[in-house]
């Protein structure tokens, strides 16, 4: 319990990171055909100076099928949350990228077009690690759970293709967070009543990748 206690107190009194979940320097690429998004749905990309036009999200299949120059969130407003609900989707990045960049969801957004954006997100990426951050009103970025190993992580293979299911299970009492079926984390209320969960669910996919979504989607209740 005490070190649960010590890792909910980052959320509060983490210094600002430099990065919302990539820490490498290399330029955003461009994407060819990018700048439009499924009927719907809205982007946030991390810096003021990226373009849309480099971010191609489309409606593909069962899901949908990102390739990011620049990192974002995407969310539909009819996934917003109050209460008990589980958020879910299977993520498959099909090519290595130039570092090992993360993909993921991200719950309890708010303000996400304002000034005042706020959310937490939980990313996995290609060499076995996940990650829980928050993002506060204010721009500073909280470590909840910084890069840490799995063995629930597929990771990437020689292609560079890996395909994991994440879902974040939350609530009144708390948050859950499982990588294909295997819970890695577990947050409650109890020991952190500052711990909130209602708000938009949405996706989140660091900059210069390319990564199919399927399955996602919200259950309530």
């Amino acid at each position: 319990m005490r070190k649960l206690m010590l890792t909910l107190a980052l959320v509060a009194a983490a210094q600002p990171l430099a990065a919302q979940g990539h820490d490498h320097a290399d330029m955003d690429q461009h994407v060819a055909g990018g700048g439009t998004l499924p009927a719907g749905w809205q982007a946030r990309l991390d810096r003021a100076d990226a373009k849309l036009a480099d971010l191609r999200f489309a409606a593909m299949g069962d899901g949908f099928h990102a390739t990011t120059g620049p990192a974002a969130i995407l969310w539909d407003p009819r996934n917003t949350v109050t209460g008990e609900f589980s958020a879910h989707a299977t993520f498959t990045q099909t090519k290595a990228p130039m570092h090992p960049e993360a993909y993921g969801l991200f719950i309890n957004g708010g303000d996400l077009s304002g000034s005042g954006a706020n959310y937490m997100y939980f990313l996995v990426r290609g060499d076995g690690k996940y990650m829980v951050r928050h993002r506060a009103a204010n721009g500073d970025l909280h470590t909840i759970t910084d890069w840490t190993e799995s063995a629930a992580i597929h990771r990437q293979d020689a292609d560079g293709k890996a395909t994991n299911a994440l879902t974040v299970e939350g609530g009144p009492w708390g948050v859950r967070y499982l990588i294909n079926g295997t819970k890695v984390g577990e947050w409650l209320t109890r020991d952190a009543p500052y711990l909130k969960t209602d708000g938009q669910v949405g996706l989140r996919i660091n900059h210069n990748l390319d990564v199919h979504v399927s399955g996602f989607g919200v259950d309530r209740g």
